[in-house]
């Protein structure tokens, strides 16, 4: 296959700065006489380059002030709600599968193009950039986790039943939980429903509105913390075609060397216990067994003290006697 001709490549390294945003709409690009120097190009060359993303509506001449990139295009619509919808979700659903083959930095607005069969600028058409297609495509994940219907009776049931799906679904998609953030939240609605779901569980237990609420995201938030080192996992088994499993097996003379010196006694009589059984999912039924022992005992407490008239188990103050 012949390289690509000289103003190809210039095209190309201009195109993907317009698509990455390092130039935006109204940036002058590099003028001809800039890339002639830059390339080591003749001026036809520069020329052709520019010519050619003038043809794909990515760029456009202003008299006085030069070549600028032009605003994302917005073609006159020709179809409706329902096609643009069908569109947008065309394109989640294949962001998802990109992100899910071969992790979330592999997904970009070209390689999407390409596995669309489509221009990259075409997309702006539907989301306005990476950021609004990631923010739809974990709210798409979200919504893959249904809960049962009918709900479980008893508090525990519930939210044992929504942390375990919330974790399955962090394993069919390892990107999702680290393109989350509890401090700078995704507005995923899907995703706020799991917590809409624990907070109707915990209410009428005698918890506070505050106590719900922080109960509530800390469990989401334990579910996620679990499952963020599942993307880690599956690049590092991507790259070198090792499993998890077998990176451990590899590992374990030189664990035993560490341990040989007696540097670590509990830690070595934990481990050659027969019945230790230590992975990532009895880690992740561990902490959630414990998680909810923990709920379980702050409602006890709550139902403990006088209920005061709102309801919410806290003792009466002087005036509500």
């Amino acid at each position: 296959m012949s390289a690509q001709p000289p103003y190809a490549r210039i095209a190309a390294e201009l195109r993907h700065r317009i698509e990455t945003g390092e130039l935006r709409p109204g940036d002058r690009v590099p003028s001809t006489r800039a890339l002639t120097q830059r390339w080591g190009v003749a001026m036809a060359t520069a020329t052709k380059a520019l010519a050619a993303l003038r043809q794909e509506g990515l760029v456009r001449g202003v008299p006085g002030v030069g070549t600028v990139v032009c605003a994302v295009p917005r073609t006159p619509r020709t179809d409706g709600p329902a096609q643009e919808s069908t569109a947008r979700r065309r394109l989640v659903r294949a962001g998802i599968a990109i992100a899910d083959a071969e992790g979330a930095a592999a997904l970009t607005m070209r390689r999407l193009a390409a596995e669309l069969g489509t221009s990259a600028m075409s997309l702006y058409r539907h989301v306005q950039n990476r950021d609004q297609l990631l923010a739809l495509m974990v709210d798409a994940a979200y919504a893959q986790a249904h809960p049962p219907t009918p709900a479980p009776s008893g508090w525990r049931s519930r939210l044992e039943l929504s942390a375990r799906a919330q974790w399955r679904l962090y394993q069919e998609h390892p990107w999702l939980a680290a393109a989350m953030n509890l401090a700078r939240p995704l507005l995923a609605p899907n995703g706020m429903r799991h917590v809409e779901e624990a907070l109707a569980a915990l209410e009428g237990l005698g918890l506070d509105a505050s106590t719900r609420m922080h109960a509530a995201v800390s469990l989401f938030g334990f579910v996620r913390g679990c499952a963020v080192d599942l993307a880690a996992e599956q690049e590092a088994g991507r790259a070198s075609g090792i499993t998890g499993d077998q990176w451990m097996q590899v590992q374990e003379a030189r664990m035993a060397a560490l341990l040989s010196d007696g540097t670590f006694p509990a830690f070595t009589a934990a481990r050659t216990d027969p019945d230790l059984d230590l992975s990532g999912e009895s880690l992740f039924t561990f902490g959630l067994d414990r998680h909810l022992d923990g709920l379980a005992a702050l409602i006890a407490a709550a139902n403990a003290r006088p209920n005061s008239p709102d309801g919410t188990g806290h003792p009466p103050t002087t005036c509500e006697k």
